[in-house]
């Protein structure tokens, strides 16, 4: 079984990109662009990565030699709280599917993307890898964490009885091109982008926005995620997750401000205790990461800039991505 750092070459491999239409998964996809392999994609009118035999016979075709599981059904707090089957189940069904047939296939390396809400909702603070499992989740977003989770110990499960070169890589919350804008279904930072554009838009005095605006929470551009786990997949071999962020928190209301200035909007924000504020402090120990030779490069104001930038764009074409993201 190897642990830690190990040379790992992307050049002349077959690499899939499960997921390359999700935000996570088409920044991987931009990122491997600029390495000398060939990239796979397969879309999910050609196979449903719930299926089993679906991604077996479809991977037994391919022959992909490098993974990277972006796969997922994935949301903020509503989507979580309203549709627990679906994102238990989905998530469940397209990590056991494609991770058993990578092993069947003799697939080289395999990254698989988990998410920093594995971790209790109290855990310490900067989140360490070794926290995984001491402690309760948060009740907002377990049942996506539960099937994380499972992903997670069925790569190291993998290793251990097969060999499997199968890496966890934990990200922090993302933000950035391809993101879902749908305001009840997407992630917090999203969300606020599209409500304080429509209050600049039309003028309105305030925004109202869930929580007290107190809760601490870190963000990573997702360029910045794509280049991290390649950075994973050519530097580690090993079983535990790999913490992938940014280092750099903000809270709620402190995020609300910095993209009002991004937007150019000078109204107020109103904010509601009555709605969850989710975990108090969430920002990753990422000093493993950070040793291996890795860090964001991104400052998160640049980040967002760009972000609207695309946001804009997209709206100018109608080509705006407001539907469930990443599967």
């Amino acid at each position: 079984m190897t642990t830690g750092t190990a040379a790992f070459s992307l050049d002349g491999k077959r690499v899939w990109v499960a997921g390359h239409r999700g935000m996570a998964g088409s920044a991987v996809v931009r990122r491997l662009e600029r390495e000398p392999c060939e990239i796979l994609t397969v879309g999910r009118e050609t196979v449903d990565l719930r299926r089993q035999a679906e991604v077996e016979a479809w991977m037994a075709e391919a022959r992909p030699d490098v993974v990277f599981l972006t796969a997922a059904l994935v949301g903020g707090i509503h989507a979580n709280n309203t549709r627990p089957a679906e994102f238990l189940y989905e998530n469940l069904a397209i990590e056991t599917n494609i991770i058993h047939a990578a092993k069947q296939v003799g697939v080289q390396k395999l990254v698989f993307l988990g998410s920093s809400c594995i971790y209790p909702r109290m855990a310490p603070q900067p989140i360490p890898e070794e926290s995984l499992l001491t402690g309760p989740l948060e009740p907002t977003n377990e049942w996506y964490a539960i099937a994380k989770i499972a992903g997670i110990k069925m790569c190291q499960a993998y290793r251990r009885q097969y060999g499997c070169d199968f890496i966890s890589a934990m990200p922090t919350n993302l933000y950035g091109f391809g993101d879902n804008f749908d305001i009840a279904q997407g992630h917090v930072a999203a969300a606020l982008m599209v409500k304080i554009h429509r209050a600049k838009m039309e003028g309105a005095p305030s925004v109202e926005l869930w929580g007290d605006g107190s809760p601490l929470r870190e963000f990573l551009f997702v360029e910045d995620l794509a280049d991290g786990l390649v950075f994973l997949a050519k530097h580690y071999s090993g079983e535990p997750q790999v913490n992938l962020g940014s280092g750099h928190e903000v809270s709620i209301r402190g995020l609300a401000e910095l993209l009002a200035g991004v937007i150019g909007y000078e109204g107020d924000f109103r904010f509601d205790p009555s709605k969850p504020n989710g975990t108090p402090r969430k920002i990753m120990d990422c000093h493993r990461l950070a040793g291996m030779g890795w860090t964001a490069p991104t400052p998160l104001r640049e980040g967002f800039e760009r972000t609207y930038r695309w946001y804009l764009e997209k709206l100018d074409t109608g080509t705006l991505r407001g539907l469930p993201a990443g599967r």
